[in-house]
């Protein structure tokens, strides 16, 4: 009875010594990889100061399509929310009203010409008077032009598109009595393609922004290509153009209208669509660009990650000054050679050690992605600017996380 005791002994104590054997070999084996981060490393280069403002977009052309008589609507000719061409007969109202005024006004027509034809020898022999004669030529030109109206109703009882484009929803169903007291719209045809986006700009910023050009600080930027950012942030992927700038400033705003055209030839945009237009305003030597997911923002202002010469982590406090396309440029804080860590930002803390390697942009990722209009002032100062971007950039480094998974 006492051998089983013993035997369990002698069990437990081998356990004890394979636990404390691998617990000695643990540490090294455990020991951690330093962490992979994607950085770029700041190199002064000329770059193109972007800004992005909000707005909304409009038709080139718009038209309403409306009865012009009285009358039931007996049948709607064409499907909602396809293309049709000017011309084309859309809607029929009853017309045998107008008909009838038709036929009516004609034979009145006729009984007025065969008393001027029967006047007019009459005349030359002095049967009748002048006056007799000018009385019944005036009701053949009075019969003629009611001849003339009863006609044109007539014809107006079948609605035809004012204009090619696409047609929207009917606005009335068959049996519906139009044009009782006004011209009621029946439906509303737009073209689309191209499409116009319409915004504004601050009267403040394009001051600042002359100034800068006369004391040399920025070059006016020649190129007329506009950008348009989507809702969602994705770019679109057709650059369009600057038509006009407003020359007034509007007194209770205090910004200048601007309008720019984009081709449409998908139909992807639609009248009344918020978009961001980013168009280039000047161009900078010497810029220091990063990414726009490298910029974290917190209480203190902004700042990004570098790796210094021992591959240590370390915050750096910097100031944005505007965009260049989807990226900050960075005012201070930076210098030539810096380490600016772009990806990997939810795995590392200060004073981390890192493995770095360089940061290859996804082309396939518009580089608008994630950007705000809040984020947008080019020609913002850059306290101003950091401050305006504080809202959307606190959401950066929520974003990093999925970024560094497709990085690393």
């Amino acid at each position: 009875m006492k051998v089983v005791p013993f035997a369990l002994a002698v069990s437990a104590l081998a356990i004890l010594n394979a636990c404390s054997n691998d617990a000695q070999q643990a540490p090294a084996g455990a020991a951690m990889p330093p962490a992979e981060v994607d950085v770029v490393t700041v190199a002064p280069a000329k770059a193109t100061l972007t800004q992005d403002l909000p707005g909304r977009l409009q038709a080139i052309r718009s038209a309403q399509v409306r009865a012009r008589v009285e009358g039931v609507v007996e049948k709607r000719l064409f499907t909602e929310g396809s293309d049709v061409k000017a011309g084309t007969v859309l809607f029929h109202i009853d017309p045998r009203t107008y008909k009838a005024a038709v036929e009516s006004a004609r034979a009145d027509v006729s009984v007025a010409k065969l008393t001027v034809d029967r006047y007019k020898p009459l005349l030359e022999m002095k049967a009748v008077s002048q006056q007799e004669f000018d009385q019944a030529d005036a009701k053949l030109k009075q019969a003629e032009s009611a001849l003339a109206k009863a006609a044109l109703d007539y014809e107006n009882a079948s609605v035809p598109a004012p204009i090619s484009g696409r047609i929207g929803r009917a606005l009335v169903t068959e049996g519906a009595l139009v044009g009782k007291s006004d011209a009621t719209q029946l439906a509303l045809i737009e073209q689309l393609d191209p499409i116009y986006a319409n915004f504004t700009q601050s009267a403040t910023e394009v001051l600042r922004l002359k100034r800068a050009f006369q004391s040399g600080k920025l070059q006016q930027s020649k190129e007329a290509k506009v950008e348009l950012v989507m809702e969602d942030g994705s770019a679109y992927p057709l650059s369009g153009k600057l038509l006009f700038t407003d020359l007034a400033v509007d007194p209770n705003t205090g910004a200048i209208t601007l309008r720019a055209e984009f081709p449409n030839p998908k139909r992807e945009l639609l009248p009344g669509m918020f978009v961001r237009i980013r168009f280039p305003q000047a161009n900078m030597e010497n810029a220091i660009v990063v990414p726009q997911r490298a910029v974290q923002s917190g209480p203190q202002g902004q700042s990004v990650m570098v790796v210094d010469a021992e591959n240590k982590v370390a915050p750096r406090p910097i100031k944005v000054g505007g965009m260049s396309g989807g990226d900050w440029i960075v005012n201070e804080g930076l210098k030539e050679g810096d380490k600016v860590i772009v990806n990997g930002l939810q795995k590392i803390k200060p004073g981390a050690v890192v493995k770095a390697k360089p940061y290859i942009a996804d082309a396939s990722k518009p580089a608008a992605q994630g950007a705000s209009p809040a984020m947008a002032s080019a020609a913002t100062p850059a306290p101003v600017a950091a401050e305006k971007a504080q809202p959307s950039a606190v959401a950066q480094p929520q974003a990093a996380p999925a970024a560094s998974k497709q990085g690393s």
